[in-house]
């Protein structure tokens, strides 16, 4: 099991200043965090409205800070925390790009990085990007490929309908053997773990009742041997509060989460085959005089059940 620390809301604790963050994740990797995530969206507009998951839980102002520079400005003070996103929205970039800045962020980090693609749900994103929003999630297979193939081939060549090119040298090469692990924040069905076994190394759902995902992940490694790859290899990385409703529930009633409250839940999660628990600070602490005991009681946690 694996612990994971989601910086989303983390800067209002330090009236915006993302850098007093920088140093909360270098207190989190010295005291045994696994991994740190970054939530994307280059823009919002009033259609949030449309969110396919409930109620959306940010504000038209709430600041989401580029992923790849962010992690690398954390790469840089931190030593064996692993950098990763949830979600990126892989289709609003040139795949070309991303694998040049992903490999960037594996060498400057020594080999810490993995990502966590998604393919969007805001329309008005693909619009300002000049992206087309249809046909998004075969765009977001072949950029995961894409960037496969940009990791390991010097020259690279790729052919498929969103993406082209031939005879590229593109290094550095990942320092990580097989390239950087990806991940897919997509839907729970057929067709996505069809693509998740085929294109990625794990999912990170929006569901967190573990008798729901105990079916969903056993179908997901299924997949996976159909192709002749190691289920036992699969990351999946579930926040593990309940479902979204009842944690905002929650923290409108009592204002924060319980801790020993959702450990109950944890080993049923693992036994559904949970291998990452993503917990957001800000749901469970009051500010960054907290922080450093919360970290201690998670690494406490990740003991307990290990």
């Amino acid at each position: 099991m694996q612990i994971a620390i989601g910086l989303i809301r983390l800067q209002e604790w330090f009236n915006g200043d993302f850098t007093k963050v920088i140093e909360l994740v270098r207190i989190a990797d010295e005291k045994g965090i696994d991994l740190v995530t970054l939530t994307d969206h280059l823009a919002y507009s009033e259609s949030i409205n449309k969110y396919p998951h409930g109620k959306f839980k940010f504000e038209l102002d709430t600041p989401f800070f580029e992923p790849i520079p962010a992690l690398a400005a954390i790469a840089a003070v931190t030593k064996r925390i692993r950098l990763s996103t949830s979600i990126l929205v892989g289709p609003l970039r040139s795949a070309l790009l991303l694998a040049k800045q992903l490999a960037t962020l594996d060498m400057i980090s020594g080999g810490r990085t993995e990502i966590g693609l998604g393919a969007g749900w805001h329309k008005e994103e693909f619009d300002a990007c000049g992206v087309a929003f249809e046909g998004r999630f075969g765009h977001l297979m072949e950029q995961a490929a894409a960037m496969r193939v940009l990791w390991k081939d010097a020259p690279a060549s790729f052919h498929g309908k969103h993406i082209h090119f031939d005879g590229l040298y593109s290094l550095p090469f990942p320092v990580q053997n097989g390239g950087i692990p990806i991940l897919f924040g997509l839907a729970p069905n057929e067709r996505n773990f069809e693509r998740i076994a085929e294109f990625g190394d794990g999912w990170v759902p929006i569901e967190r009742d573990p008798a729901l995902l105990e079916g969903m992940i056993a179908s997901l490694r299924t997949e996976f041997v159909k192709r002749g790859r190691d289920p036992s290899k699969l990351q999946v990385r579930v926040m593990p509060e309940g479902t979204s409703s009842t944690a905002l529930e929650k923290i409108e009633k009592y204002g924060k989460l319980d801790l020993e409250e959702t450990a109950a839940r944890i080993p049923a999660l693992l036994r559904a085959g949970v291998t990452q628990l993503e917990f957001q600070p800000t749901v469970w602490v009051d500010g960054p005089d907290e922080f450093p005991a919360f970290m201690q009681r998670l690494v406490a946690l990740k003991e307990r059940f290990d």
